[in-house]
């Protein structure tokens, strides 16, 4: 008997896409299936001077001239665009109290060491007081002068420059070229979302009220289709902070001029920088100039989001917390891509590769994608929100959580518990209203399949069935106008490319397979967000069913249940945005939808309390061949077998056998130990115990170091100037022990956890766990150690000490909302 599936969704209930052609505005129904055949991108593309050239000549002249729209005289929002604008900035910014009291008192420290230092004369001196006061006095002001002169220096290098709006039409008309010729169905948005948006920056606008645009960051169009979306929807650009890795010639000075700011990429300790930064996101809140910055710091080279980085986002929660500004809009925003530019580079770094250097040369050498047909880019807004209104909902709620403490700690601890609760809402937020691209559809298929390939009738099916899980899961599918899914999916073929995706010649019929399983991970990741929790309970219903043998074998007891999904999810606290609901509560409503899909059944011991007693897989995805429950099982297991690698590879950090150094003194670099680690996930995966080459990627890799130091299975010490890295060693407590013949033994509680994490590993042909595994897989641990601690074995430099309380602290935080 097989299994029963729901035919394809005709309609869909997500807002319809807004075209917008020349000075009108068109709306579009959004069925997946049956939309309207005219529907257009909110960019359409420009004539070809080629092909075109008396059109696009005629198009480049409206530019010129400012005609409708694209005069951008009267954007909704604060006037930026003005002669004087950043000489204003720059004098507001400068002005700021905040600033000004830095600068006195960064002065006054310095004038007190160097009284100490016997430069200014000594103190008490009867009759020549006065004369050292003087002396004092001055020194302290030429020192606040020269504080000025470097805070005006940076400033001017930091703020964006938005000075011309012939300057900014024309911005717009070159990149909306360049964008239009790589992306070419254009950008989409919401017409819903849209309209709102406009409305709440109206009011904002009368309120002199700031929207602070967060959006997710995979790839360095994301801040162009943005700024791009303002312009031709006539809100006011934001301004976009930036790392100044991007400030090269040529480059760095147009994009100050379109609206970035440049901040270092590490402040370290620097006060007087600190404070420069708070006072200009001050300034630009205090006037209600918008603000954009990407919540995850740098840009996703998996494809899913990174966690929340709080630099940026401490500043603006200062502003608001401290009521230097009275209130901000917050406008969480999502971009997806069919394709995305940089997926290249981005596997190349994740195996290992230095990350380039920007500068122009890099950048021009993107204009060889420029002519790609890379599909369309999607622009999703989510509910603007008073952040004032945020803070007075969490504010009472999370001081009565924290223990009782002095008054300034308790502020500091509360101050972390918001910036974290509005680190993780936003990317929360961002979920939210993401769009599943047909090339994630694509990918996550492809990958989610066993066997080598996969005919076009099956794949047709089980993108119908992935469309429909989607939905169901609350997220959204890309509109697909009135194109059929088999249109949809050649569609999505041709931008993916022959490299991604492999097409078998000469069978009965079509048959793809994957031919880059890396690269298409990438695509694959941006829908797992929408299923991690069925992911992490099938992973733990697998660790039954691995082990065979019928249906009551293959059961596992509720409790069993619920302790390995805890296991899992703390195991990918760094990796995955977890729902904020309880896990009990959580993982009874993802029981209750697998049971309601028939991939799992539960049995209960009674009616009465109607407790779950064991779960197993229902008769009907048995039936089926274990595909649906498969499916959340492949998403899952390149995540675990990373988990896997990294805690194996810290077998390596104990001392070979006949180590000449002394054991106890001796630290590994930790960025060495993680490129060994990479190394041995390298050799692993090709000699068959590692079953998937993307568990090898660095960032996996770093998620699951990092997650050690917070459990204190090793230690670090980092140095006090920052020079000589971070050092790493087993703590003694999770040092594995030699048998007589001074092999390591697989037991001991490191061991105990790499058992742990592979029992959701997956098992079949190509792999099957054994006394043979586990001695080949050690043997090839020590020896990749052996060369780690002949090469890199040191004794640290002066260091700040021992990070397990710190460390401690940091588990603690992190697992209050690392659930399921």
């Amino acid at each position: 008997m097989s299994k029963p599936k729901s035919p394809p969704k005709a309609t869909s209930t997500t807002s319809p896409d807004l075209a917008i052609l020349g000075n009108t505005i068109q709306i579009h129904p959004s069925s997946v299936a049956n939309q309207s055949s005219q529907e257009q991108s909110l960019l359409e593309p420009y004539a070809r001077f080629r092909r075109e050239p008396i059109n696009a000549l005629q198009e480049l002249g409206l530019h010129v001239l400012g005609e409708g729209w694209r005069s951008y005289d009267n954007p909704i929002g604060q006037d930026i665009f003005y002669a004087g604008f950043s000489e204003n900035m720059k004098g507001m910014v400068m002005a700021q109290p905040k600033l000004q009291n830095k600068m006195a008192e960064l002065a006054a420290k310095r004038v007190e060491v160097e009284i100490h230092e016997g430069l200014l004369g000594p103190k008490g001196l009867e009759g020549e007081e006065d004369e050292h006061r003087k002396r004092r006095l001055d020194r302290r002001r030429e020192i606040e002068g020269q504080l000025r002169e470097v805070a005006e220096d940076w400033t001017d290098k930091m703020i964006c420059k938005m000075e011309s709006r012939y300057f900014i039409r024309s911005a717009y008309y070159l990149t909306t070229q360049l964008l239009t010729r790589a992306y070419h169905q254009g950008i989409h948005v919401s017409s819903d979302e849209v309209l709102h948006l406009r409305a709440v920056a109206a009011e904002a606008a009368k309120k002199k009220q700031s929207i602070i645009f967060l959006p997710c960051h995979r790839s360095h169009v994301d801040y162009v289709s943005l700024q791009l979306t303002c312009y031709r929807l006539g809100l006011a650009l934001p301004t976009v902070v930036a790392g100044d890795n991007l400030n090269f010639p040529v480059i760095g000075p147009f994009l100050q001029h379109a609206g970035a700011m440049w901040i270092r990429r590490s402040f370290g300790d620097d006060q007087l920088y600190t404070t420069l930064v708070q006072s200009y996101m001050d300034t630009l809140l205090q006037n209600g100039y918008n603000i954009e910055c990407f919540v995850e710091g740098g840009r996703s080279r998996t494809g899913k989001l990174l966690q929340p980085k709080f630099g940026i986002l401490s500043f603006l929660l200062e502003s608001v917390l401290s009521g230097r500004v009275e209130d901000a809009i917050v406008c969480p925003v999502s971009t997806q891509y069919d394709k995305v530019i940089e997926v290249d580079s981005y596997v190349s770094e994740l195996l290992g590769q230095p990350k380039p250097k920007e500068d122009l040369a890099g950048f021009l050498s993107a204009s060889s994608v420029l002519s790609l047909k890379l599909g369309r880019v999607d622009v999703r807004f989510h509910e603007p929100w008073s952040l004032r209104g945020f803070i007075n909902e969490h504010r009472s709620r999370l001081s009565t959580q924290l223990p009782s403490t002095p008054s300034t700690k308790h502020d500091a601890a509360l101050k972390r518990r918001l910036l974290t609760t509005l680190g993780y809402k936003v990317l929360s937020d961002i979920n939210d209203v993401s769009v599943v691209m047909p090339t994630a559809l694509v990918g996550t298929v492809l990958l989610t399949l066993r066997g080598r390939g996969v005919g076009k009738s099956e794949l047709v099916r089980r993108v119908n069935w992935l469309s429909d899980r989607v939905q169901a899961q609350g997220g959204r599918v890309a509109h697909f106008a009135d194109n059929t899914t088999v249109s949809v999916i050649d569609k999505a073929l041709e931008v993916l490319g022959p490299k991604l995706v492999g097409r078998v010649e000469g069978l009965p019929e079509e048959t793809y397979y994957a031919e880059d399983r890396f690269q298409l991970s990438f695509y694959r990741n941006m829908t797992i967000h929408l299923f991690v929790s069925q992911a992490l309970v099938c992973a733990a219903v697998y660790t039954k069913v691995k082990q065979g043998g019928g249906p009551e074998s293959e059961r596992i007891s509720y409790r069993k249940l619920y302790d390995y999904v805890f296991f899992l999810s703390q195991l990918f606290r760094a990796e995955f945005i977890f729902p904020t609901t309880p896990l009990e509560e959580n993982l009874q409503a993802t029981l209750k939808g697998l049971e309601r899909d028939r991939v799992l059944s539960c049995f209960r011991n009674n009616v009465v309390s109607n407790e779950i007693e064991y779960v197993e897989l229902h008769p009907a995805e048995r039936a089926s061949g274990r595909e649906d429950f498969d499916f959340y099982a492949f998403l899952i297991w390149p995540f675990v077998e990373a988990s896997w690698l990294g805690a194996i590879s810290l077998f390596m950090l104990v001392p070979p056998r006949n180590y000449q150094g002394d054991a106890e003194a001796s630290w590994l670099d930790l960025k060495t130990v993680q490129d060994k680690a990479q190394l041995l996930g390298k050799t692993l995966y090709h000699q068959g115990d590692l079953s998937y080459f993307e568990a090898v990627n660095k960032e996996a890799l770093k998620n699951a170091f990092s997650r050690s130091e917070e459990e204190g299975i090793f230690q670090v010490t980092r140095s006090r100037d920052g020079k000589s890295g971070t050092m790493m060693r087993l703590d003694p407590q999770w040092m594995p022990q030699r048998d007589e013949e001074g092999r390591l033994k697989p037991d001991g509680k490191l061991w105990d956890l790499c058992e742990r994490i592979s029992q959701g590993r997956r098992e079949g042909r190509n792999r099957r766990d054994g006394a043979t595994v586990r001695t080949r897989v050690l043997g090839l641990v020590e020896l990749v150690g052996a060369d780690l601690f002949a090469e890199y074995a040191s004794v640290p430099p002066e260091a700040d000490g021992l990070q397990g309380k710190k460390a401690s602290r940091r588990r603690k935080g992190i697992q209050t909302r690392a659930q399921l």
